[in-house]
C-alpha cells in the first residue's frame, strides 16, 4: 500500500487522467476521493458517478445533461456532471461498464473539454479532472471489442492498481483498530 500512496500523492500533484483499477471493495472510491481532496482542485466539485448502474439515455443525460423535450421524460432542462464538475474533478467508477455509444461521446468530451447536452446545439466548455475507477481488465476489453480501445489508452495515462486485503494482511490490523475506533471503542486488544 505504500508504494499506492506514494503513486496517489504524485497523481494529486497534477490533473493528469487516472485509472484506479482492482477488485470490487478494495477502496477505489475512497482513492479516488483521496486523491481530490489533495489537489489543486479540492476546493471544486468531487462528482462520482457509477457506470454500471445506468445505461444509455440515462447515463449519457447524467454526464452531458439535456433540454427539455430532447426526448419523452426530458420535461425540464437539466445540467450534467461534467458541467457540474468544471473545476472539480469527475469519478467515473466501473467505466469498464459504460456503454459504448456513451463512451465515444465521453472520449470527444475527454480530448476536446467540450460537450453539447443532450437536444441542444450549442457547445460547452468543462475544465474537469477525470479519475476512472474499475473493476474488469480494460486492457483484455478493448482487445475482444468490448470497450473502446482509444478510450482505453486515452485514461490509461496514471494507471494504480489496489491490491486486495488478502494480499496486505499485515493492514488487517490497523484496519480494525480505526474501524472500532470510529465506533468510539479503544484501547482494545485486537489480536
Amino acid at each position: 500500500m505504500q508504494s499506492v500512496l506514494e503513486y496517489a500523492q504524485v497523481a494529486a500533484t497534477n490533473t493528469t487522467i487516472v485509472l484506479i483499477t482492482g477488485e470490487t471493495g478494495t477502496g477505489k472510491g475512497v482513492l479516488a476521493r483521496w486523491i481530490h481532496d489533495k489537489s489543486d482542485r479540492k476546493s471544486g466539485e468531487f462528482v462520482e458517478l457509477n457506470c454500471s448502474s445506468l445505461k444509455g439515455e440515462i447515463l449519457r443525460s447524467e454526464l452531458f445533461g439535456h433540454v427539455k423535450g430532447s426526448f419523452t421524460s426530458a420535461v425540464r432542462d437539466r445540467v450534467g456532471l461534467i458541467e457540474i464538475a468544471d473545476c472539480g474533478t469527475l469519478f467515473l467508477d466501473e467505466i469498464g461498464d459504460m456503454d459504448m455509444s456513451v463512451q465515444s461521446q465521453l472520449l470527444k468530451t475527454i480530448e476536446e473539454k467540450t460537450y453539447r447536452r443532450i437536444g441542444e446545439n450549442k457547445l460547452r466548455k468543462s475544465d474537469f479532472r477525470l479519475i476512472c475507477a474499475t473493476n474488469h481488465n480494460l486492457a483484455e476489453a478493448s482487445e475482444n471489442g468490448t470497450f473502446r480501445k482509444d478510450l482505453y489508452y486515452r485514461i490509461n495515462v496514471f494507471p494504480i492498481q489496489l491490491p486486495t486485503l488478502k494480499e496486505r494482511k499485515e493492514d488487517i490490523e490497523g484496519l480494525i483498530e480505526h474501524i472500532l475506533n470510529s465506533f468510539g471503542y479503544s484501547h482494545l486488544p485486537i489480536l
